[in-house]
């Protein structure tokens, strides 16, 4: 066994109180792409930059466009958990994890049997209508006309963090609560380059920050892991 899995297993195991922090490279095993990596989304080419047609100004203004892309490029209905979705799922259920911060929107930590997940930019899971506030899943956009509409004829919104908008202030809240008392940080996934998402693992005062990433990300880890992360998890 890597000497490296090793200590993470050895960290896990002496630690009663557990926040995983996790980014795009967690779904990424499960076939979902991700942004900023060299095959990601924004290495490819579009009317439009991403970034762009991810802001709720776009949203507004160009509705069509910003449906056809979300749906081909965010709705991902065939993903299924994998490997670090699963097994973040059983340290939760062993009482050891106490939360999953994500700033993903596809849902698979639920789906992997995770409880106490932390939505920081929303879910494509949940829809609403913005006229009537009637609840919609996935499938209304998924299978919807250009632009979805709910039975009141309100444009129906996916509940997702776009650009220009704020996160859920109880969501940080409780975000910052779970991070402020915990012993154990795992940062997986992500290049903490998305703010102000990034900015919370500032609020971690506990022991030792594990991080668990292809590349190398910004800040100081006690254990840096360059492996993909479910492999990884799944070794402990």
């Amino acid at each position: 066994m890597d000497e490296r899995i090793r200590k993470l297993k050895e960290l896990v195991e002496g630690s009663d109180n557990i926040v995983f922090f996790g980014g795009a490279g967690v779904s990424t095993e499960s076939g979902i792409p991700d942004f900023r990596s060299v095959d990601g989304l924004y290495h490819q080419q579009y009317r439009y930059p991403p970034e762009t047609i991810l802001s709720h100004t776009f949203y507004k203004q160009n509705p069509e466009e910003f449906f056809r892309f979300y749906r081909s490029k965010l709705l991902c209905p065939g993903a299924k958990p994998n490997a670090a979705h699963r097994k973040l799922a059983e340290l939760e259920a062993r009482e050891k994890l106490k939360a999953v911060i994500t700033q993903n929107i596809d849902g698979l930590h639920q789906a992997a049997g995770s409880k106490t997940v932390l939505e920081l930019h929303g879910s494509t899971l949940r829809n609403y209508c913005e006229r009537c506030g009637k609840f919609y899943p996935m499938e209304a956009i998924l299978h919807g006309e250009e632009i979805p509409r709910c039975t009141c004829g309100g444009r129906i919104k996916p509940d997702v963090v776009l650009y220009e908008e704020g996160l859920d202030s109880t969501t940080l809240t409780d975000a910052v609560r779970c991070l402020t008392d915990a012993e154990l940080l795992i940062i997986g996934g992500t290049s903490l380059s998305v703010y102000p998402a990034a900015g919370l693992v500032h609020y971690f005062r506990g022991r030792n920050v594990v991080v668990i990433n292809k590349t190398a990300v910004g800040g100081e880890a006690d254990l840096f892991i360059d492996r993909p992360i479910a492999e990884t998890l799944a070794q402990i």
